[in-house]
């Protein structure tokens, strides 16, 4: 029950105390607003693709470790199974 009201008390806070930030930097912005206004909209696809790889990578890397600690439990609960009924 402690753990659950500091959690409470962090969300709220984090909330509280939230900045409101904008999606882009100025110059990402600018550079991207004279590309395609020039035509040019492979900067723009480049920046979105560029985005979605930092999106991406962290999901990736949480999916291989959960792999990896599926496994480990797996392999850990089949060794117990296996040596625990053995009489010692």
């Amino acid at each position: 029950m402690r753990s659950v009201k500091r959690i409470i008390l962090s969300a709220i806070l984090l909330t509280a105390f939230s900045v409101t930030t904008y999606a882009q930097c100025a110059m990402c912005r600018g550079t991207v607003e004279s590309s395609v206004a020039g035509g040019d909209i492979s900067t723009a696809s480049n920046l979105n693709i560029g985005i979605m790889y930092l999106f991406v990578a962290p999901y990736v890397i949480l999916a291989v470790l959960s792999f990896f600690w599926y496994r480990a439990s797996k392999r850990s609960k089949l060794k117990n199974k296996v040596f625990g009924s053995v009489p010692g």
